[in-house]
């Protein structure tokens, strides 16, 4: 096929700048922003007894918006294959803004659940989508950086509402109103300025005319810097385990699981954890924030070292160094300094890795089902997120978190070790 065929066309028209990359940001940015409003306006809902909320609804808000969650990001893989990665980022930012604007109005405890659980829903669809189309976006060998740095997007999200629950946390109904608007003031500038995945529209074109296929090979890195189109790939789950692909995607189910159980028992309880250790009560909330700013460092170095030296080495070696500071946490540090210098760096090390996994499923996986992969992979996690805080809360009331929880969290980031361990390099 000559140098006209329709996906070279749109490699070479493909828009350049740095919009996708930012747009991708934006979109996760509002995920961390609206994944933790809830956290913030939980504790002005109980004191006030705002709608009837009791300790009881809470939990059930916040146990249901995490099951949200979850189910969005297995049930978005199918959809960001077949339908493509575009259209499905705006959906779901139109979708998690437009059913957080209506948590803010609603008139009682199922209702604000009821809405909460189907912003979840979208609210965990969004990040897998937009990993994959960046992965797909940025140039080859760049891919583990990409997803670190649009990662850190979450985690701007979610200093902006803590710091913004500091001064509104009185007007819970305010906090819910700026996480919908911003998302809808977002949408038409991702119709404006987010092009379809080149990725995506070779395998469209792929499946249009199979046997051209083999005779487009030529163009496949024009249009997928990660180098995996592949037409003859199997779509949705059955493209998770074809071949050796199956190794690695147990192998990245485990340890998606294991990142984020450590990541959400650690921002749930932590401040709890070092309180029953002696600390006081403002010093482990500043822990706290010190841990998350080590998160972004962690996520930039990571993305860095990750393309320079592989993925698969630079994932195996954040896990071992988290099992080990977090085990170094459950020693008594009387120097304020030190135990925030030794927090600071556990953070680098234990939200990384999470993150990581999913630059390597970024990477190995055909596009054709890249987005099931990442989804499933994040769904899987999101076990993790709800297990890893039920876990450290039973060891909370048991008063042996201090510290056998430390303990606990670096037992499972040896098995995210392991579990990496048995995943090949490459499938090919």
């Amino acid at each position: 096929m000559s140098a006209t065929t329709p996906s070279a066309s749109m490699a070479s028209t493909a828009p350049a700048g740095r919009w996708p990359a930012v747009l991708c940001w934006l979109a996760v940015a509002l995920e961390g922003f609206d994944l933790v409003v809830l956290g913030a306006v939980i504790p002005e809902l109980l004191a006030t007894g705002a709608l009837g909320f009791t300790p009881e609804a809470a939990t059930m808000v916040a146990t249901l918006s995490l099951v949200g969650v979850g189910l969005g990001a297995v049930a978005v893989g199918p959809v960001v294959d077949r339908i493509g990665r575009r259209w499905t980022i705006i959906a779901c930012v139109i979708g998690f803004s437009v059913f957080t604007l209506l948590v803010a109005f609603a008139p009682n405890v199922a209702l604000f659940t009821t809405y909460r659980f189907i912003a979840g829903l979208f609210l965990g669809a969004v990040m897998p989508s937009c990993l994959a189309y960046i992965g797909e976006y940025t140039k080859a060998g760049n891919t583990a950086k990409a997803t670190t740095l649009t990662m850190t997007g979450y985690h701007a999200g979610a200093v902006a509402i803590s710091l913004l629950a500091v001064a509104y946390s009185h007007n819970w109904h305010l906090l819910f109103l700026a996480g919908g608007l911003a998302g809808l003031v977002m949408v038409p500038l991702l119709i404006w300025k987010l092009p379809e995945s080149q990725a995506f529209l070779a395998t469209q074109e792929a499946k249009r005319n199979p046997a051209a296929a083999s005779a487009q090979s030529l163009e496949t890195e024009a249009n997928d810097p990660t180098g995996t189109v592949d037409a003859t790939a199997k779509t949705g789950m059955a493209g998770l385990f074809e071949g050796k692909l199956a190794l690695v995607t147990i192998g990245v189910w485990a340890a998606s699981f294991m990142g984020l159980l450590l990541v959400y028992g650690l921002n749930t309880w932590l401040p709890k954890i070092m309180a029953d250790a002696g600390y006081e009560v403002s010093d482990s909330l500043v822990m706290l924030f010190v841990m998350n700013i080590g998160a972004v460092v962690g996520l930039v170095l990571a993305g860095w070292l990750a393309d320079k030296h592989g993925t698969k080495k630079i994932v195996l070696m954040w896990f071992v160094l988290a099992a080990i500071f977090l085990a170094a946490l459950s020693i008594p540090m009387t120097s304020q300094a030190l135990l925030n210098i030794a927090v600071f760096i556990t953070g680098v090390f234990v939200f990384s890795a999470q993150v990581l996994v999913y630059a390597f499923v970024s990477a190995i996986y055909p596009a054709q089902a890249r987005g099931t992969a990442l989804g499933m992979a994040s769904g899987i996690g999101r076990i993790g997120a709800i297990v890893g805080p039920f876990i450290t809360g039973t060891l909370v009331t048991a008063g042996i978190a201090y510290p056998w929880g430390f303990y606990l969290f670096a037992v499972v980031a040896v098995l995210g070790f392991a579990s990496m361990v048995i995943v090949p390099r490459a499938v090919k």
